[in-house]
């Protein structure tokens, strides 16, 4: 600390994540700059010391933002921060539109939802955070101006005595950044890389299907509408099975509201259909390439009596990779549960290693 520093006052802003999983890495990379930032955006003048930590891994769910604030004072007051921020990744409402952010200056916490944030969560949340402490820290009369600008938020609603202000999105398009938050926070390529034996029983159920002329025959007389209506019956199979048989569903009870409920699932069903997706086009480009090393022109057309062409091996790889996808629900049932579950909105893993080890966790937004 040089001498400068001595002399100035010190702000303690405290940032938690809830629940450790995905929020923790948000966390960890705003903790590094979020110094710097408060200096350039609030305050030069002020000595800003940032402490992070973790929330609950399961938060409650039924008080919606409000007992996130409520608990975040508890922490904030046993921790003798100054201020705090919560970041969480549950899907939050106001009335019936995507919530945001909402502030307390009584309880001096403030929470910002990151699905609501749409995919580039990281560097909204960068303009956000700041402008939640120091509309924390402003007098009465600072606090009637309005918030930084943030392409999210569609509307503020502060109480009458301003001391409770919440930011939300549009219904229609907030809704949308919402659905696509949830997606980039449940972070579908961990669903996609977990599920490794599903992809190996994909892979060996579309190399059998290779060798057999009956499916060439099947896919040259099946046409395009077919052949998509099977690609997407086979997708939606896959995505229900794996549901299904992992327990992956979120039922509604008196700790998870039914309109969270549907939130969480509706994350689930999203981040598998697009793993699921992603692993389909995989599947069709290897199938596709093995077909044109493996059966040679010839023998295709021997089985079709007919000239072959190019479009005949892109059939082939098509209707053989909707057919393995739904051979690839059997793999499923090899995985290890908790990996499956990780695809689950709603369930989050514990932690462990990453506060003993004092590791960070690293990405880009």
């Amino acid at each position: 600390m040089t001498d400068s520093d001595q002399h100035r006052p010190e702000i303690v802003v405290g940032l938690v994540a809830t629940p450790p999983d995905y929020p923790a890495r948000v966390a960890a990379l705003l903790t590094a700059e979020l110094a710097d930032r408060l200096a350039d955006q609030v305050d030069a003048d002020v000595l800003w010391t940032v402490r992070d930590g973790w929330g609950e891994v399961a938060p409650r769910r039924d008080g919606g933002a409000e007992a996130l604030l409520d608990d975040l004072a508890q922490r904030r007051t046993d921790e003798q921060w100054d201020v705090a921020i919560c970041l969480t990744d549950l899907p939050l409402h106001a009335g019936r539109v995507p919530l945001i952010a909402q502030s307390s200056v009584q309880r001096r916490t403030a929470m910002v939802s990151l699905p609501a944030l749409g995919l580039r969560q990281l560097r909204t949340v960068r303009a956000v955070v700041p402008n939640l402490v120091g509309q924390l820290l402003a007098d009465a009369s600072e606090r009637r101006r309005p918030a930084a600008r943030v392409g999210a938020v569609h509307r503020v609603i502060a109480a009458a005595d301003a001391g409770e202000v919440r930011y939300v999105a549009s219904r229609l398009i907030g809704r949308v950044r919402l659905l696509t938050g949830m997606v980039r926070a449940n972070r579908p390529g961990r669903a996609l890389l977990g599920l490794s034996k599903l992809l190996v029983g994909v892979f060996g159920t579309a190399a059998f299907a290779l060798t057999t002329s009956t499916i060439w025959q099947m896919g040259d007389a099946l046409g395009g509408l077919r052949l998509t209506i099977i690609m997407l019956l086979g997708l939606t199979g896959l995505v229900a099975w794996l549901i299904i048989t992992h327990d992956l569903w979120e039922k509604p009870d008196r700790d998870t509201p039914a309109e969270l409920a549907r939130m969480f699932n509706l994350g689930t069903i999203l981040t598998l259909a697009l793993a699921t997706a992603v692993s389909y086009v995989v599947l069709f480009l290897g199938t596709l390439l093995a077909a044109a090393l493996l059966i040679d022109t010839s023998v295709l057309e021997q089985t079709l009596q007919r000239p072959a062409h190019a479009t005949d091996y892109l059939t082939l790889a098509w209707i053989i990779s909707s057919l393995a996808t739904v051979g690839g629900a059997i793999g499923s049932e090899l995985e290890d549960e908790e990996t499956v579950r990780a695809a689950a909105y709603g369930h989050h893993p514990e932690p462990t290693g990453w506060r003993d080890d004092q590791k960070r966790p690293s990405g880009r937004d």
